[in-house]
């Protein structure tokens, strides 16, 4: 019999002090867990460290690529597991994982179906029916892509689909989820910017009531109830936000005014092996089917 593959848990944090704990109590199984914490100021930190098999980072925020990066640069295990703090892995699904990693498989990443829960209840529709992420991967056959939001992990070939899903609590109350929402047009404002992405008319006027039709009615949000009008009302009103951000910084850069911008991640040991990974990407799309995507190389 070959002998258990090793894996490490990796969690980035930001004032998580609701979540840290059961999060990293349903990763138990792993062999080490690293918490990289963007300098927390309620408990978060205290309490990741009271987990004996926990070791803490604190570092500048970047974005969910650069810090997931940083962290599985700090991990010693072949294969590695990326969990938000807001998510659990169930035991059934830990199972699967210690299976497939122990079977010496030829893939270099793993999908993974999520459920998502908004106030208490899943969503059921409202275009997460069918949401898939890729979190499972061999240390150093993948990366995240060098991006501030919504960061793809990228590897080489498919990634499988495992049988077993993960829980994802994204909203326990809308006022902190719109605050998140804030954070994330901006962020997604400023890689536009930095890309040197024109702003269009279309992404204010057209994008976000796209959005919010997609979502609501031909991926039935209406059947979510009252929390899929609200939930699929909060996603177009982000895409509105990134645009019109977008807009009114080219409109104020020709006025002689630059837009502040977040600072970005330019340490080249964040971002090595990004490039030189083979030319298909595992993409990692909440709310949606995983692709994979050849690129020129």
């Amino acid at each position: 019999m070959s002998p258990r593959q090793r894996v490490t848990g990796i969690v980035a944090t930001y004032n998580e002090a609701a979540n840290i704990g059961p999060c990293l109590a349903s990763l138990d199984w792993c062999d080490e867990l690293i918490v990289v914490d963007s300098f927390s100021t309620d408990r978060t930190v205290e309490l990741a460290r009271a987990n004996p098999k926990v070791r803490v980072f604190q570092r500048e925020y970047f974005g969910d690529g650069s810090q997931r990066n940083w962290a599985i640069n700090q991990a010693t295990t072949e294969w590695i597991i990326v969990l938000d703090a807001d998510e659990r892995c169930p035991g059934p699904l830990a199972d699967e994982i210690l299976a497939v990693v122990g079977s010496n498989p030829v893939a270099d990443a793993f999908t993974i179906r999520r459920r998502t829960f908004v106030l208490g209840r899943e969503l059921r529709y409202s275009g997460w029916q069918n949401d898939r992420v890729v979190r499972l991967a061999r240390r150093t056959r993948a990366r995240y892509s060098n991006v501030r939001v919504h960061a793809r992990l990228t590897a080489a070939g498919p990634a499988p689909l495992l049988a077993n899903r993960l829980d994802h609590f994204m909203i326990e109350c809308y006022h902190d989820y719109t605050r998140r929402i804030a954070r994330y047009g901006y962020w997604g404002a400023a890689q536009s910017w930095r890309d040197d992405v024109p702003p269009r008319i279309s992404g204010i006027a057209v994008r976000p009531l796209w959005r919010f039709v997609r979502t609501y009615f031909l991926q039935l949000g209406v059947l979510d109830g009252t929390r899929g009008l609200a939930f699929c009302a909060i996603q177009s009103y982000a895409t509105f936000l990134k645009w019109a951000l977008l807009w009114a910084w080219h409109a104020n850069a020709r006025r002689g005014i630059a837009p502040a911008l977040p600072r970005f991640d330019e340490d080249p040991a964040v971002w090595r092996g990004v490039d030189d990974l083979p030319v298909q990407a595992v993409v990692d799309t909440p709310g949606r089917s995983p692709r994979v995507a050849v690129e020129s190389s």
